[in-house]
């Protein structure tokens, strides 16, 4: 990770869960994090403690409406003014609503597009062009995935979400392509887990939480540092590694 120590990463999503503890992982290793989110007051709390532990990196919190491509656009002009230009690009921000196809809500389903697939696009798209107007040649496009943009799961209340995953799949691997295209080093991978100790867990079961937690306690799930781990070996390897996709999953997971 030194080549990464004084460089600028952009996670989303950085407030709680899986995107601030890949956040503070990030800031350990020397890196400046910006983290944004709607809420940044845990982003504030979390870069207070990055300091008192000493870390060598800063993390910067910023906030940003995903779902308003104008704030998003806005925050990489910051971050252009502020810090030059975005150098890894963590796309973590991600959510579900308990709306199936038969039933569902279409603003369920527009949100999840919306921050799933649309943001997740317009942020990667950005922070290419950032690449290219410095000549970074090296930068890296991470995608937070899931193991249900592999699989469909049976349960209902997670058919649409997995499909705003199976774009994150897709759009992964067309950024890939697109990269080599261009012909340019900078690197796309996606990062695909199963069960996750976070609140997310409860989605497909929001009208049962105890079925919820139950799910919790049958099995030992991936730990939200599983992925910053798993995040800092994609970004570790040598340049000549493209890593597209890491799946990953609790041993006892059975899908």
């Amino acid at each position: 990770m030194d080549r990464w120590k004084g460089r600028v990463a952009l996670v989303t999503g950085a407030s709680v869960r899986i995107g601030a503890t890949i956040a503070k992982s990030l800031v350990q290793h020397g890196m400046k994090v910006v983290g944004c989110a709607r809420n940044v007051k845990q982003i504030e709390t979390l870069a207070a403690e990055c300091v008192r532990n000493g870390f060598s990196g800063t993390l910067i919190p910023y906030k940003c409406d995903l779902t308003v491509e104008d704030e998003i656009l806005s925050m990489f002009t910051w971050i252009k003014g502020q810090h030059q230009g975005v150098d890894v690009c963590l796309n973590n921000a991600g959510l579900a609503h308990p709306e199936p196809l038969l039933s569902g809500k279409t603003s369920g389903w527009r949100n999840m597009m919306d921050v799933n697939v649309l943001a997740l696009s317009v942020c990667a798209r950005e922070a290419y062009q950032s690449m290219r107007e410095r000549k970074v040649d090296d930068g890296h496009i991470i995608n937070i995935n899931s193991i249900c943009g592999h699989r469909v799961i049976s349960h209902a209340n997670g058919h649409f979400y997995a499909a705003s995953k199976y774009a994150v799949t897709a759009l992964t691997e067309g950024l890939r392509q697109e990269l080599r295209e261009a012909k340019t080093h900078i690197r796309a991978t996606s990062i695909s887990p199963g069960l996750v100790v976070t609140e997310l867990l409860y989605w497909p079961c929001s009208e049962n939480p105890e079925k919820a937690a139950a799910m919790y306690n049958r099995i030992e799930c991936l730990q939200t540092y599983d992925i910053s781990n798993a995040v800092v070996y994609v970004l570790s390897v040598p340049p000549h590694v493209q890593i597209g996709d890491i799946q990953m999953r609790p041993v006892e997971q059975l899908t």
